[in-house]
């Protein structure tokens, strides 16, 4: 890879950073709806609601039906993170991704 630590590995970068966004709406969306009614037109609730709606669908149809919908954004965070870290480590195993280094090795 280059020298650029930003641009040499910008897929790991693009794709951590989404899955990241997904992950951090999706629990967004699980604390905000004991406070705010389902169909608010807060503006914070609805950027929750459309940053979480994939992988809460996704959720819906990986999970039995008793899992009610209150669960859904969590579950969906669960295997957001889990499929984050595969992704990080499938990354780095294929030398896609940055490693640490010891200061001055």
């Amino acid at each position: 890879m280059g020298d650029d630590f930003l641009l040499s590995y910008l897929p790991f970068w693009i794709v951590t950073y989404a899955l990241a966004v997904a992950g951090w709406s999706c629990i967004g969306r699980f604390m905000m709806q004991f406070v705010v009614p389902p169909e608010s037109t807060n503006y914070i609730w609805r950027a929750f609601r459309t940053l979480s709606a994939w992988p809460v669908a996704a959720a819906r149809l990986l999970v039995p039906s008793y899992v009610g919908p209150l669960f859904l954004p969590l579950v969906a965070t669960f295997w957001i993170f889990v499929l984050r870290v595969a992704f990080g480590l499938a990354m780095l195993a294929a030398g896609l991704a940055p490693r640490v280094t010891p200061v001055g090795g």
